[in-house]
């Protein structure tokens, strides 16, 4: 039998039609599920993983994040989102994720769960301690310098230009001198 492609086509169209199997062009009914993000808060934020500054739209509901993905209105990423930061959601719940400050005392080989308010009052008075002890008022040379030299800090680049601002007035204002940054290393 010598069928050519135009017969071939009609002779499977037809046979399609003859037995049922054929296109229907009645409405098709959706089928699809609630939103996950309805009657979420969503609020803007920055990726805290590299010096990029991608946008993410990040939905809570009842103070639990629900849905996190790149934000299209955002110019640098447009929405769309590395690995690392597609992963930020598992960030926000993730049951081995510690909530509570975890101190070691000196000598000590156990960490033991400490309250917020203890942690942050230990670390003022950690950093109290180390600029008082390593102040200079003045250098070698007689000049005022009012700088320590027994802290240093290296900064973070989720952090953007107003909080990069406020960081460097808190160091400058202790007198650091070796403020780094975590883009330029």
């Amino acid at each position: 039998m010598d069928v050519s492609r135009r017969g071939f086509l009609k002779l499977s169209g037809a046979t399609l039609a003859a037995s049922g199997l054929g296109i229907s062009l009645s409405p098709a009914k959706a089928h699809a599920k609630e939103l996950k993000t309805r009657f979420t808060k969503e609020s803007l934020t920055v990726c805290p993983y590299c010096s990029v500054g991608c946008g993410i739209i990040v939905s809570v509901r009842d103070g639990k994040v629900i849905n996190t993905e790149g934000d299209p209105d955002n110019p640098i990423n447009q929405g769309t989102l590395c690995p690392k930061g597609g992963s930020i959601y598992q960030m926000a719940n993730n049951k081995n994720r510690l909530d509570k400050p975890l101190y070691r005392a000196p000598h000590a080989s156990e960490w033991q769960e400490v309250d917020w308010d203890w942690a942050l009052d230990r670390i003022a008075r950690n950093i109290k301690a180390s600029r008082d002890k390593s102040f200079r008022a003045r250098n070698a040379k007689g000049e005022l310098v009012n700088r320590t030299e027994g802290i240093a800090s290296v900064g973070s680049a989720a952090m953007d230009n107003e909080e990069c601002w406020l960081y460097q007035k808190f160091l400058r204002g202790l007198g650091l001198v070796y403020i780094e940054h975590q883009a330029r290393i």
